[in-house]
């Protein structure tokens, strides 16, 4: 299990509350991806890198009882609360398991579809954790993954200290290995081990000060701009300048965010 030092991103209450706006927020494009794709009455579904299971939740009420969700997270404190969770409602069809793509143990053939949200970005090797993946996958299952292309990102009108914050993300992924563009890396693998690519749809979310996709971009940044000075992402004054930017910008009622691409991925096994 990674403690709170290793996962970039934190293992507590706060960092729980902050994933569940995030998923209210983008709730919509992982909605519509997982009808373009027909998950259903009766699919095997496995999350990866589940997190607390919101979207792990979301699965179980699309597959029904006769469907089944399995949630792969190596946090126990978010598979704890994703159980707590499964266990109110009464639900006999989810499973649990305690570890990651590159360790757990899964079932042969057995999965409909795979999903993994906003975790093989962090990942240093994002082939290994994809072709870990593909033995518990059933012939014409899918594999389905959203992820970042973040070069979207923008916050107007331009020309303050914020402008820095693409390049501060880019640096902050790559302490632990990982990449902030993953999503162009992954049409070549899925090539490259059979998988028919399926879809391949970018998504950007964009709002003023009083959106929901700024107040989700607030709780990034304002909660985990400590984090990325502490990793050498940036410096403490250039992290407070930054922070003094977006600060004035949410104060101005013409100011537009807008978010990082995110990009719907699907590939079939042939």
């Amino acid at each position: 299990m990674k403690d709170e030092k290793e996962y970039i991103l934190g293992i507590n209450n706060e960092e729980l509350e902050r994933l569940r706006f995030q998923h209210g927020v983008w709730k919509s494009v992982s909605d519509a991806f997982f009808a373009k794709i027909g998950v259903g009455d009766g699919w095997k579904c496995l999350d990866v890198g589940s997190g607390p299971g919101f979207v792990s939740v979301d699965l179980c009420q699309r597959v029904g009882e006769s469907g089944e969700v399995t949630a792969l997270e190596p946090a126990q404190y978010y598979l704890d609360y994703f159980k707590e969770e499964s266990d109110k409602r009464g639900w006999k069809n989810t499973k649990y398991i305690q570890g990651s793509a590159e360790t757990a143990e899964l079932p042969k053939d057995h999965f409909e579809l795979i999903f993994v949200r906003w975790v093989i970005g962090f990942v240093p090797d994002p082939e290994k954790f994809i072709v870990n993946l593909l033995p518990s996958l059933k012939k014409g299952g899918v594999i389905a993954i959203q992820d970042y292309l973040y070069s979207g990102l923008g916050l107007y009108p331009k020309g303050g200290a914020f402008d820095h914050a693409l390049d501060m993300v880019i640096k902050h992924w790559a302490v632990s290995g990982g990449d902030a563009f993953v999503a162009a890396k992954i049409p070549a693998i899925f090539r490259k081990h059979g998988l028919e690519m399926i879809d391949y749809s970018p998504h950007c979310l964009a709002g003023g000060p009083d959106s929901d996709v700024i107040e989700w971009a607030d709780k990034f940044f304002t909660k985990h701009m400590q984090l990325m000075v502490d990793s050498g992402a940036t410096t403490k004054e250039m992290g407070d300048t930054m922070l003094e930017d977006w600060y004035t910008h949410r104060k101005n009622p013409d100011a537009i965010f807008c978010s990082p691409i995110v990009v719907d991925m699907a590939g079939r096994k042939m």
